[in-house]
């Protein structure tokens, strides 16, 4: 090995970490060895993870050197070369040694672009016959599959499958490797078995010594050539010329780096495989001699090409590396490469070339014309002053030699590194930038009137190119002037540039000149713009690589003004560079041209000259050095010297020539018109848009356009035929839906019929056959990979724009001339009928323009109404066609493609369609942040362009397209700007411009008022575009805005605003500025004041709307345009401005947190949904808002229960302190502290969540309201468990004297039984004796302890009753009566109450001429069966006799039924309200009596009977109303009965705990068994054991059903889906058992009393679960809590065991110790010691003790659930307390609940998504007897009206349904077209059973429907679930 080899490998070497040691197995490097294989790692870099354990490659070091793979030994045992050329494909690659197999990497993503563009590298680098030695390996992520990527690259002719292998990016797998080994063995036996032989290495070493010499040769030569340059020669300012490029070549060759020697090393051929670019060719003299053409030109043409090209690929490479893009010239940039929210650019300069890249197209995206020049200086003081002039110390002697002064200088500046030339950055980008970021580059140049490249020769294959597709979307627009008549004739015209058919003027040099003909093209193009960069321009240089042999073209378009330079549009091209090194380039331009313009020193004879003058062509010659003045040769050539002219003459001159030329050509000399895509017609270069992909989307585009194009229809009919579904009857559609909004009449009638009319319209619509311009669309789609559905897209969008602008252009010229017409008529103040018809012409002729255009959005649209109408049809589908459509439209919208969201002609949001392609962006995506920025303003006021040059997005701004509706567009936020912004993506609304022209009148104002809203409501910010500065053309939108904002705040919306001003004239004038300010600051308050009043709120100001700063949220913008369109370029000042603006609009947004996409979804809907009806405020229900409500209520619920379930505990163990006798007194803070633990955890828990929630900016709003209600709920619980636990103090104080009996009974008794026990030793087993025995010893017992004390009575309450009501003056004929018949128990569910009361003729109640709903409902007296008798016992024969003699009559008597009723809706009304308050306040009466305590007395029942009669009195004073006796007895007998089973249960529970004998006679069992004990001779430990088990077993018992009470509460609230939600979800449960149940009478129960049917609900449900659905887990918490005891007892007695014999205590001391071990968790009664004071053995009685109690604990785990009905705590009631404090108000129309969680939720509204037909609550239609049957949440958005009260005298409309009253305001009922089907199929089961309660007729106005009678019950119940989602 050579030294340069050694040094190479070392350096390699330490390259990779310094490695000095090998592994055994594996060679060292720098032993010279003949590998067994050696490999090139081409492609993409990122397509592998390099590291250690990376078995294919472990460094990531670029080298031509061998370096043996350790891991590929280690795995192999071959010596395997790997070479690492990863990304470097653009470079030179001078191999040591032979190839075995090239190894192209592919990552998964990016496959099918860098294959190609590796393939073609690799042929152009070495031969076709590289291609044999290819093997492609596509590598992925862990999990990812590579089908796509195989299925893609098949695509490919050069693929083959055999050569491919896929394999994880880290390389680790030791399989994956040696497979890929084995197929790369494979192909080298396929291919050259010399491969393997070794000999390569030796044949290189003898080459390198020869080429070496040949290296040197070349410099020499190079040099030489360098000093034999003239310095008379000039280079041309756009290009490097030839020579420039030869002295550099110089440069290098001399110089002494490494790195460049190492470059320059010649390539060496090996016997595998070798480059055909050979680089040891003489260089010859490239400058092309003017007075020499010798018989060898061309010979040394082709030389000096060569060496050309090698310098021109050098210098490349190094411009390449200094941009640092070196890597895209293979992975191309991709627009979402820029297209993201990035950091602002610096707007004058940047700090480093490698941000030259991003700044130039950032700012060209921005139409900054000035981006050509960005310059490079470091930030700081230093970077902004002048660059420092070097001083060089001279002395006189210096003048004397005067060359090496000049020779010191020329040094100094060649050491310096020059600056990038601009073309040659914005050449760069172009080719290292994919076909579409290219076209949009090329567009936005266009924008600012550059020239664009026509012919660009490859920078690595120097093939020329043509990159037609770049032009595509460009359209020109221009002015044709004609003479007729005498007079000008001005005609527009618009056509895309490549379709454009104008004359081509050429410009082309010949040899090195010293004049710019770039700056001489733009003195006739735009003398005040550089349309082509010329020497001149700021940041030009003398060197430039990459524009030599570019030819760019521009277009001159004029204006249709006397001043135009030409009369039509002209094609300008430049040919850069040398014309005579650029054969090809040149020959085509000279063919295409009209005119060529030839630049040369001079004249003399050559043949490129002569043969110039003999071609036919029209040739300007204009000769540098010669001052000859204009003439024109008979051949039609023109010549002119330059030399002493002006430019501006030479101008004036030429632009003569041109015009003269041109109007002498007639049509057919094809000549005379030059078009773009002829080019494609041209074999000597290649069209950028033969690739592959593209060709595939153009021909797919193709097909649909040749359908369309087929029968030459114009572009309305097009849409009509062949998108029928978003035509006609999607405008239909549109219209009804939005008068379902605006009903009148019949309002359910009219809603049934319209959606009737809907379905209608969706049937037809699928009915209608998808057109065939839908399927292919649609396959394309489906099918295409995601390049060439991006050129399948762009194709059709170009196609169908295509298709549209001669329509387009002619309805324009048409419009153009009508209204010049009307505006001449009315300028001579005419009011005739011709004005009138001339007015009537342009209407017509607009409407025809807006239907010209047919783009992308009206396929999108037509997709979107499939969708929707076969959705509404067939209902969702996941297996058909349009199902797949939102997730086709959601991979476009994500990749960046502006999706419709308002559609602009039906004025309407297809929310099914918008919502599903959310949803499917949501699937892709995730549910990410989004920041929505929204856009306002007048018709084109420059709001898309504004949005375009802002982000670099792509809505519509072309003449005629104007945006129509609403888009929405995705742009994605970049890594590095993530840490500033809390959102992931951008998305920019754009909108059609208000005040739009073909709208007027109020339908103008309505549809910019529906907009703003829209829009406002959107956006997290809002852009309000105002152009110009005229206060009175402000004045209509700022009222619109304002007013949209107001609504806002009312609906708890808080976006913010922008102003922009646009086409201010003097945007620095900070003086004129503020005053503008002022103004608009003044205005928007003015606007304020009066939107208030439209609106009803109270604001004076804007600020009072909206957080407003006008200092800082008002901007200004210079105009668009730098001059007058077409040829004015955009104004360098409107991009600075566009690019304050986004950074205030980053600045604003980096403040917020942005809302999820699924928000986004949500506020669409709501918005729109809003916005269709009148009153907006009203109307809008926001669905997030709610939604997170919900959510908090399931929070609220759980924290409530964790509050309820610890105090449930704490209370038990309290109880159990008292009754052990251990607690005499309950304080506040001996609770508090018991559950101090988990409130302050439940605060802490609730304070996170409202911290940290996603949705905390909702939760805000609630956050102290819950706080609040949290405390409130804990305090009140302390203070009810308090209130309890005091009242068992009272109850165990009560009966102490008591306790004291049973003490003293017990002592005795047990005293009395063991002596008894001592006689009958022998008897012990005659159980006959023992009982006899004992029952004598009770006996007496018994009398002796109760002698002294009174036994408690029963009670008769029946007695009671009949008594009170006898004293209060009713007959006992009429208390029978109602007795007998039972109907006082069904008075609180009577449906009319006509016959309780004494009618008075009421004036207003029969007048006829009244149609609206009021309240004035009767309802019908409909007893239930008649019930069994009541009394058991007579109490007198009076009594008796009446009994028997009403009950006869009360089965013969029968009510009839009225025509109409009697009593109005609202009197029915109160009478229900007194039985509900009457009953209320007499069972809190009853419940706060201490009746368990003390006992029954009559006097209770005489306060209840007082409570009633007082609230009878107040209502019959307060009313119009008598209420008969009948009524009062009715309703006392009623409360009795209510009140009797609470009187009854405590009474026996007093009767329980205070009668002696009671209580005795149920312990009878438990002491005859210790005295058998005693009697059998048992020892007192076990008698005693006996007798603590005995009276532990009912406190075990009692504790365990407790527990199971708590636990079986606390399961069911956490697992039970009725239980675990929130009060929405409890009432959703309750409907649907009703519905299951099918019981008229329940339904009427919760109709009337929610919350008695939903407490019968809980105990229903409990019961099922317990008894039936989960009895098992039921049993198994029983036994749980049966266990805890179990070790409850087992660890009291081992303690209390211990206790006692550590301090040698007795057995009093073991009762205590056990017993206070027990004194939370049970009770145990005290009992006398004296009896057993002979036990000292604790360990026995221990035994005895578990002994006893084990069948004891066997027993209780055996219970039966039943028992839980008798425990203190019961699940129901647990569950009722929790679930049912809460909002029970009712709606005032409907009686639907509210479903508020919080009971009196102060600050909010109530509300509840269950409403009803107003029938169900006795709604009808005053003065008839016909039901009303119309939804309350229908009517608020109908024009309907009503009576707020009976007897109201006006009506109140439903829209304003909160003015009707105070019941009425606190209601928010929104409008859901009565979307729920429960209640209709309720009114349908149940029809017959409602007219018999009421007495109403479902006729008439109030006839059911048919659509009603449809809906079954499983239907019904499900649409419960949908209400609730």
């Amino acid at each position: 090995m050579d030294d340069q080899d050694i040094a190479a490998a070392e350096e390699n070497n330490d390259s990779t970490g310094g490695e000095s040691e090998n592994t055994s197995e594996t060679p060292p490097i720098n032993e010279r060895m003949a590998p067994d294989l050696t490999l090139v790692l081409i492609g993409d870099p990122a397509s592998i993870e390099i590291g250690p354990k990376n078995i294919f490659l472990d460094h990531e070091v670029h080298t031509n050197v061998e370096q043996f793979s350790s891991n590929l030994y280690n795995l192999c045992g071959r010596h395997v070369c790997v070479i690492n050329m990863l990304g470097l494909q653009t470079k030179e690659i001078p191999l040591n040694q032979g190839v075995h197999a090239f190894v192209l990497l592919l990552p998964n993503t990016l496959h099918n672009n860098q294959y190609s563009s590796g393939v073609q590298w690799l042929e152009k680098a070495f031969g076709r016959g590289a291609l044999s030695y290819l093997i492609t390996v596509v590598t992925h992520e862990p999990g990812e599959t590579c089908e796509s990527a195989l299925k893609e690259l098949k695509t490919n002719t050069e693929f083959n499958e055999k050569r491919f292998h896929t394999c994880n990016r880290n390389m680790m797998d030791e399989k994956e490797v040696a497979d890929l080994l084995e197929k790369i063995n494979i192909m080298v036996s396929e291919n050259d078995p010399q491969s393997y032989t070794g000999l390569v290495c030796a044949e290189n070493r003898e080459q390198e010594g020869h080429l070496e010499d040949k290296s040197h040769k070349e410099e020499r030569k190079d040099s030489e050539l360098k000093t034999n340059k003239t310095e008379e020669e000039d280079e041309e300012e756009d290009t490097n010329e030839i020579k420039n490029e030869e002295g550099t070549d110089v440069k290098q060759s001399e110089s002494t780096d490494d790195s460049t020697a190492l470059r320059e090393e010649p390539e060496i051929k090996s016997p595998v495989l070798s480059p055909n670019k050979q680089k040891g060719t003489s260089d010859v003299d490239l400058n092309v001699n003017k007075k020499n053409i010798s018989g060898n030109k061309d010979k040394s043409r082709n030389d000096s090409e060569v060496n050309k090209k090698e310098s021109c690929e050098k210098e490349t490479e190094k411009l390449f590396d200094r941009l640092h893009i070196q890597e895209n010239l293979q992975r191309k940039f991709l627009p979402e490469d820029f297209l993201q929210i990035r950091p602002p650019v610096k707007q004058h300069h940047v700090t480093s070339e490698t941000d030259l890249t991003y700044t130039f197209l950032h700012r060209l995206m921005m139409l900054d014309y000035r981006a050509r020049y960005v310059r490079v200086k470091a930030d700081g003081p230093e970077g902004t002053h002048p660059k420092s002039v070097r001083v060089i110390d001279i002395t006189k002697k210096d003048f004397i030699n005067l060359d090496a002064l000049l020779s010191m200088s020329a040094d100094t500046r060649q050491s310096e590194q020059t600056h990038l030339h601009p073309m040659d950055v914005q050449m760069a980008v172009f080719h290292c930038s994919d076909s579409f970021l290219k076209q949009m580059m090329i567009t936005k140049l266009s924008q600012c009137q550059y020239a664009l490249p026509l012919l660009v020769p490859d920078p690595v294959t120097m093939e020329i190119e043509c990159p037609l597709w770049t032009f595509r979307q460009i359209t020109k627009t221009w002015k044709v002037t004609e003479i007729k008549d005498s007079s000008n004739i001005v005609t527009m015209k618009s056509v895309p540039v490549y379709k454009a058919q104008t004359p081509l003027v050429s410009f082309l040099r010949l040899g090195s000149l010293s004049v710019s003909k770039s700056q001489l093209i733009n003195t006739l193009i735009n003398d005040r713009h550089s349309t082509f960069f010329h020497r001149n321009c700021p940041g030009s240089t003398k060197s430039c690589y990459l524009m030599d042999g570019v030819a760019e073209i521009a277009w001159y378009c004029p204006a249709g003004k006397p001043n135009d330079a030409f009369n039509d549009c002209i094609a300008f091209c430049n040919l850069h560079g040398d014309a005579l090194l650029t054969e090809r380039q040149r020959d085509i331009l000279i063919k295409r041209s009209l005119v060529t313009v030839v630049l040369v020193a001079s004249l003399q004879k050559d043949e490129i000259i002569t043969a110039l003058f003999e071609s036919q062509n029209h040739f300007i010659f204009l000769t540098v050095d010669d001052d000859r003045d204009l003439f024109k040769t008979t051949t039609g050539q023109y010549i002119m010297g330059l030399k002493g002219k002006s430019q501006s003459d030479i101008s004036e001159e030429l632009k003569q020539i041109i015009r003269e030329v041109s109007s002498s050509l007639d049509g057919s000399n094809l000549k005379s018109s030059f078009q773009l895509e002829t080019m494609a017609e041209l074999s000597e270069i290649r069209v950028d848009e033969s690739d592959p992909a593209c060709q595939r989307g153009k021909s797919a585009a193709m097909i649909i356009v040749d359908i369309l194009s087929k029968d030459n229809m114009n572009v309305s009919k097009l849409k009509d035929e062949f998108l029928p579904y978003r035509g006609d009857l999607w405008h239909q559609w549109s219209k009804i839906h939005k008068e379902l909004y605006h009903l009148r009449g019949d309002i359910e009638k009219e809603k049934c019929k319209k959606e009737q009319e809907l379905m209608n319209i969706r049937q037809k619509q699928c009915a209608a056959s998808f057109s065939k311009l839908v399927e292919l669309f649609i396959v394309s789609l489906s099918s295409f990979s995601p390049t060439d559905k991006q050129y399948f897209l762009k194709w059709i969008q170009i196609l169908m724009d295509d298709l549209s602008t001669d329509d387009l252009s002619s309805v324009l010229q048409s419009y153009d001339e009508k209204w010049s017409e009307v505006l001449a008529l009315k300028n001579k103040h005419m009011k005739s009928d011709l004005l009138i018809k001339k007015q009537t012409e342009l209407e017509e002729i607009s409407k025809k323009l807006q239907s010209a255009t047919f783009g992308l959005e009206h396929i999108f649209r037509e997709m979107g109404q499939i969708y929707e109408a076969h959705r509404a049809i067939e209902g969702e589908s996941r297996h058909t066609d349009w199902s797949k459509y939102p997730e086709l439209a959601a991979q476009l919208m994500i990749s960046g493609h502006p999706m419709e969201l308002m559609d602009g002609d039906a004025g309407h949001v297809p929310l099914t369609w918008i919502s599903s392609l959310l949803e499917e962006v949501i699937k892709k995506l995730g549910d990410q942040r989004v920041f929505v920025l929204s856009v306002l303003g007048v018709q084109s006021s420059g709001k898309s362009t504004m949005l375009n040059t802002m982000f670099g997005l792509q809505f519509a701004v072309s003449a005629g397209r104007c945006t129509k509706g609403a888009f929405m567009q995705l742009l994605k936020v970049s890594e590095e700007m993530k840490k500033d912004l809390k959102f992931d993506y951008l998305l920019v609304v754009d909108t059609e411009g208000l005040r739009a022209l073909e709208l007027e009148g109020n339908t103008t104002h309505h549809h910019d008022n529906e907009l703003a809203t829209f829009v406002v409501g959107l956006g997290n910010l809002t852009l309000i575009n105002i152009f110009g500065e005229n206060p009175s053309e402000m004045q209509d939108i700022l009222q619109i805005v304002v007013q949209a904002f107001m609504r806002m705040k009312k609906v708890n919306l808080s976006p913010s605003c922008v102003f922009v001003h646009q086409n201010v004239t003097d945007v620095a004038a900070a003086e004129k500025n503020m005053d503008g300010k002022r103004r608009l600051q003044e205005k928007l308050d003015q606007m304020t004041k009066l939107a208030a009043e439209e609106e009803d709120c109270n604001a004076d100001c804007f600020s009072d709307v909206i957080k407003f700063d006008v200092r800082k949220d008002v901007k200004y913008c210079a105009q668009l345009w730098e001059g007058s369109p077409p040829m004015a370029p955009p104004n360098p000042g409107y991009s600075e401005s566009i690019q304050e603006v986004k950074n205030v609009i980053l600045s604003k947004a980096s403040q917020s947190d942005g809302i999820t996409l699924t928000q986004f979804k949500y506020k669409i809907q709501d918005l729109w949904s809003a916005l269709l009806n009148e009153n907006f405020v009203f109307s809008f229900k926001n669905t997030l808002e709610i939604a997170a409500y919900r959510k908090l209520e399931i929070q609220y619920g759980n924290w409530t229960w964790d509050l309820r379930s610890n105090m449930l505990t704490a209370e038990n163990q309290l109880y159990n302190r008292i009754e052990n006798g251990n607690l005499d007194m309950v304080k506040v803070s001996d609770l508090t502290k018991k559950t101090s633990k988990t409130y302050e955890e439940i605060k802490t828990a609730m304070k996170k969540y409202f911290d940290e929630n996603r949705e905390k900016e909702f939760l805000a709003q609630w956050r102290g309201r819950f706080e609040t209600k949290l405390k409130e709920v804990h305090d009140e619980q302390v203070s009810t468990v308090k209130r309890k636990l005091d009242e068992v103090i009272q109850q165990k104080e009560a009966r102490k004297k008591l306790d004291d009996k049973k003490k003293e009974f017990e002592d005795k008794l047990l005293q009395k039984s063991k002596e008894l026990a001592q006689q009958l030793k022998d008897k012990a087993k005659d159980e006959e004796e023992l009982q006899k025995q004992f029952s004598s010893v009770w006996s007496d017992l018994v009398t002796e302890i109760t002698a002294d004390i009174k036994p408690v009575e029963d009670i008769d309450l029946e007695e009671d009753q009949f008594k009170i009501l006898q004293e209060l003056g009713f007959e006992p004929i009429l208390i029978n009566e109602s007795k007998t018949s039972g109907s006082y128990k069904k008075i609180s569910s009577v449906g009319d109450y006509s016959d309780y009361v004494i009618l008075q003729k009421k004036k207003d109640l029969y007048e006829a001429g009244e149609s609206e709903p009021t309240q004035d409902v009767v309802k019908d007296d409909s007893h239930a069966s008649k019930l069994g008798a009541y009394v058991k016992n007579p109490v007198s024969n009076f009594w008796k006799y009446t009994k028997i003699f009403f009950r006869y009559n009360s089965n013969t008597t029968q009510k009839q039924h009225k025509s109409h009723c009697a009593l109005s809706c609202h009197e029915q009304q109160q009478i229900r309200l007194l039985i509900d308050k009457a009953e209320k306040l007499s069972l809190d009466s009853i419940r706060a009596k201490p009746v368990a305590t003390r006992g029954y007395t009559s006097a209770y029942l005489q306060e209840v009977a007082k409570i009633v009669k007082e609230k009878v009195e107040k209502f019959q004073s307060e009313s119009k109303c008598t209420l008969k006796k009948d009524f009062k007895v009715d309703l006392l007998l009623y409360v009795f009965y209510k009140a009797e089973i609470l009187l009854l249960d405590s009474q026996e529970e007093f009767k329980m705990k205070h009668d002696p004998l009671t209580y005795l006679e149920s312990k009878k069992t438990q002491y005859y068994n210790v005295f058998r004990s005693f009697c059998k001779g048992n020892l007192s430990a076990v008698v005693l054991a006996e007798l603590i088990c005995e009276k532990l077993k009912a406190s075990i018992v009692e504790a365990v059903c407790n527990k199971t009470a708590i636990g079986l509460a606390g399961e069911m609230r956490c697992s039970f889906p009725a239980f675990n939600g929130n009060r929405l979800n409890l009432e959703k449960h309750v409907l649907k058992s009703l519905a299951e149940n099918e019981n008229f009478d329940d339904f009427i129960t919760y109709i009337r009393n929610p919350r008695s049917q939903t407490e019968a609900f809980i105990k229903a449900e409990v019961k099922k679960y317990i008894f039936r659905d989960h009895k098992d887990e039921t049993v198994n918490i029983l036994k749980k809590n049966v266990d805890d005891i179990n070790m409850l007892m087992s660890q009291a007695l081992s303690t209390a065991t211990q206790k006692v014999q550590t301090q040698r205590g007795d057995i009093n001391m073991w009762l205590k110790e056990f017993s206070s071990l027990l004194k939370e968790e049970l009770t145990l009664d005290t009992f006398s010691s004296q009896n057993f004071s002979d036990i000292n053995n604790f360990d026995f009685l221990m035994e005895a003790l578990k002994k006893e109690f084990t069948p004891i604990s066997d027993e209780i785990r055996s219970l039966s659930l039943n028992k839980l009905k008798e425990s203190r705590l019961k699940p129901d009631e647990i569950l009722i307390d929790q679930l049912c404090n809460c909002c029970w108000v009712k709606c005032p129309f409907c009686a639907a609940v509210c479903t508020n969680t919080i009971e009196g939720h102060s600050g909010a509204d109530h509300s509840v998504p269950f409403h009803r037909p107003s029938g169900i609550k006795g709604w009808h239609y005053r003065g008839t007897v016909e039901f009303s049957i119309d939804f309350c949440t229908t009517n608020v958005a109908s024009d309907g009206s009503f009576y707020p009260c009976h007897d109201s005298e006006e009506t109140v409309p439903y829209k304003r349904y909160r003015t009707a009253g105070p019941e009425y305001a606190d209601w928010r009922i929104t409008p859901d077209e009565s979307k729920l089907v429960y209640w209709k199929w309720f009114v349908c089961r149940f029809q017959k059973k409602l007219e018999e309660h009421y007495n109403f007729k479902f006729q008439g106005r109030g006839e059911i429907p048919s659509e009603w009678k449809t809906i079954s019950k499983c239907k019904a119940i499900r649409s419960l679930d949908e209400m609730c989602k």
